[in-house]
């Protein structure tokens, strides 16, 4: 008995030794740490920025098949200049974005300002079911911005009151203002402001910016295109002014001078005159419209303002450290 006893007592012990006992592995769980990848912003000099050169401000009025002036511009010619502009490293702010000094575009891009006068069909229209015309020129812009990624569609109208050449213009202004495009004042019946009084003058730049913002609330009318180019007698009042109880305050008055328009942060700024360049294509000669200044700044790149990606900042290679406007200089940033 005491035999079986110590046979089985060396046969536990055996089994223990051997692992009879079964007991989970121990593991160690380690913790992944992700870093997060921020990119650095591409040095100033290396892009070539420079925030006080040109920014083209390009006009359209009618886009139509068959222009009967050299305001006109056909769809195809439209097409074709967005995509020239694209290639080209340009890409679309409004107005306000430039007068004010807010211009966000990518590093090593340029801005360029697209402005619609007079509110014609051809420019925006709207379907019977609330699509827009593609065949307009908002649609072919919106069309255009699909198939070419960080080309934002968006653009400043000075409108008037023909508003489009339709009964429902209050409605239109507001779908422009839900896709991103700015409204301006054109003044309301496209008057020549030179040949009327100060009265006159006040009274239509604030009708016309009363119809703006009767159509649109919420909307803050930023600049004035003037109808023909033509100043007032007294031209201060195209940019601040009062009548019938309204008050008007401009940061901007765009012209019709066919060159590009200073950069707003350069001491050679002049908000009560941007000089705008009519859409025309490049005839190999220098007409002074889009085609012909295009392909200058494309050939003169150090002349045309070039994004350091930063709207915090304004970059511009150190010789040029003079040209800043003193409200911008502690944004200035040369190289």
């Amino acid at each position: 008995m005491k035999l079986r006893l110590l046979l089985l007592a060396v046969a536990v012990l055996a089994l223990v030794a051997c692992g009879g006992t079964e007991k989970k592995p121990v593991t160690t769980q380690k913790t992944t740490v992700v870093k997060r990848h921020i990119p650095r912003r591409p040095d100033a000099r290396t892009i070539g920025a420079n925030e006080l050169g040109w920014v083209p401000v390009l006009m359209y009025h009618r886009i139509i098949n068959r222009p009967t002036s050299v305001y006109d511009t056909t769809p195809a010619q439209f097409r074709r200049e967005l995509r020239e502009l694209y290639r080209q490293g340009y890409r679309p702010i409004r107005a306000k974005d430039y007068v004010r000094g807010e211009i966000d575009v990518p590093a090593g891009k340029t801005p360029v300002v697209l402005t619609f006068d007079d509110s014609t069909a051809s420019q925006f229209g709207l379907l019977p079911d609330g699509s827009v015309d593609p065949h307009s020129g908002v649609g072919i812009l919106l069309a255009f911005a699909k198939k070419h990624p960080g080309f934002t569609p968006t653009g400043t109208f000075y409108v008037i009151s023909s508003m489009f050449e339709r009964g429902d213009g209050p409605r239109m202004l507001a779908e422009l203002a839900s896709l991103g495009f700015e409204l301006g004042d054109h003044t309301f019946d496209h008057a020549n402001l030179g040949a009327l009084d100060a009265t006159g003058v006040q009274r239509e730049i604030v009708r016309g910016e009363r119809m703006i913002t009767d159509a649109v609330p919420e909307a803050k009318v930023w600049t004035l295109a003037l109808p023909y180019g033509v100043f007032p007698q007294k031209p201060g009042l195209a940019l601040r002014g009062r009548w019938d109880g309204q008050e008007y305050s401009y940061r901007g008055v765009f012209t019709v001078d066919e060159e590009p328009a200073q950069s707003p942060f350069s001491i050679r700024f002049d908000p009560l005159s941007i000089p705008r360049i009519e859409s025309q294509p490049w005839r190999g000669q220098e007409d002074l419209g889009s085609g012909y200044w295009l392909r200058y700044l494309n050939r003169n790149r150090s002349r045309r303002y070039v994004s350091d990606g930063d709207p915090k900042t304004v970059s511009f290679p150190r010789i040029f450290a003079e040209a800043v406007a003193p409200e911008y200089r502690n944004r200035a940033n040369p190289y």
